[in-house]
């Protein structure tokens, strides 16, 4: 539904511009076309009224939308803070240890509760490890 509002709107948008390039012209019209081009004006901003009527109807209807949204980030943001105040530590590390995600699977949750990430096949060797002790 939102890739129809946004393809009106990119429509209402080109038919109100389409007047303005066609009346934009350097050399002026004979008597007849300017009683059209002055009709045309009166068109564009009708359309540019039209437009803007119809993006603010789109305002509205996404309002309470965005209201929850933003009610949702204003619960959950103290706990996000929190948890990257806990684990962004662990994070950096596991990050560092990773030489390019893009080279590893998705993770799979085995049945016993671990979580393994495989290395895709045609990732290429891995890199040299670092001189420290591997705790297992």
């Amino acid at each position: 539904m939102i890739r129809f509002h946004l393809s009106a709107a990119a429509l209402a948008l080109l038919v109100a511009i389409a007047p303005a390039q066609s009346t934009a012209q350097d050399t002026p019209a004979p008597e007849g076309l300017q009683d059209k081009q002055r009709d045309s004006e009166d068109g564009l901003s009708l359309m540019e009224r039209g437009a803007r009527m119809f993006l603010e109807g789109m305002r509205g209807e996404m309002a309470p939308a965005l209201e929850d949204l933003r009610d949702m980030l204003l619960t959950m943001g103290p706990a996000m803070q929190e948890f990257l105040r806990e684990m962004g530590p662990a994070m950096t590390e596991l990050l560092g240890r990773i030489d390019n995600l893009a080279a590893y699977q998705m993770p799979e949750l085995l049945p016993n509760g671990d979580i393994i990430i495989r290395r895709k096949p045609d990732a290429g060797p891995l890199p040299p490890p670092a001189d420290e002790e591997i705790d297992i």
